[in-house]
Formats: C-alpha cells, structure tokens, sequence
C-alpha cells in the first residue's frame, strides 16, 4: 500500500514538471503572436483595447478623442473623432436619459469651437454600443438638429 502512495506521488511530480516544462516552452513564442495581433487593426467591440489605437483619423481629432474621455468624468466610456467632423461616443450606464440632449449640446458645443466653420455631427451610443440619439449641428443657423 505504502509503495502505491509513493507511486502516485512520484507519477504526480513527473506530470507537473512536464507540464510546467511544456507550458513555460510553448508560452516563449506567445509574445511574438501576441505582437502581432496588437498590432494588426482590430474591429470595434472586439479588442477591449480598441479605443486606445484610435480615436481620431487626424492628429487633433485624436487629441479632442482623448480629451473627450478624460475630461468626462466617467459619463463616456469612449469617443472617436473622424473628418474633423463626425464625433462618436459611447456613453456609460450612469448617464440616465433625460441627461443625454443636454450632454449632446455640450458637446456639439465643444466640438464646434476645435473645428469651426463647417456643419457637425455627434452620434450618441449607449452602453452597449447601439446608436441612441444624432445630433447635427448647423454652421450657418448655429442650430442643433436631433435624430
């Protein structure tokens, strides 16, 4: 009995150094895939670190992205600017409503004073990423057109 318990113990030990000997072998090329895949473009939603490659196609629609983000206080979970004329963001589930319009109109604001003259558009998502709310903001009538 005695040597069937030691069997065990010794068959056990052998299996996890094995194991530890193939992991820690197979995990040596792991950086390289890893690599890779960061840095091929990944499509939105399916990389959790997606907003941070891109957040504008312009060197100052990625500094109005970020800016956006950091200065929310936790209201946008994430925003991109394209063509100096489109402003995406998602918002965060603590952003109720009735505070969406007047969060739009801030932001039509904000991005109408970084990219003057010419008309704007903020889309809105909710938390999960589905379109919520348009806004279009005329030059010429300096109006806010909702969808």
């Amino acid at each position: 009995m005695v040597w069937i318990q030691q069997g065990r113990k010794i068959l056990t030990t052998v299996v996890l150094v094995l194991l530890l000997m193939i992991t820690t072998a197979c995990s040596g090329g792991g950086n390289v895939a890893q690599l890779d895949r960061t840095s091929a473009p990944s499509d939105i939603g399916r990389d959790a670190a997606y907003s941070q490659l891109e957040r504008g196609n312009s060197p100052s629609g990625q500094t109005f992205g970020n800016w956006v983000v950091q200065t929310s206080q936790g209201l946008i979970k994430d925003a991109y600017v394209r063509d100096n004329n489109k402003l995406g963001v998602v918002i965060s589930p603590q952003v109720r409503p009735n505070e969406v319009k007047p969060l739009v109109k801030s932001l039509a604001q904000g991005f109408h004073k970084n990219f003057p003259n010419q008309d704007l558009t903020v889309l809105v998502y909710g938390p999960d990423k589905k379109l919520i709310l348009t806004a279009k903001y005329d030059v010429q009538s300096n109006q806010i057109q909702y969808t």
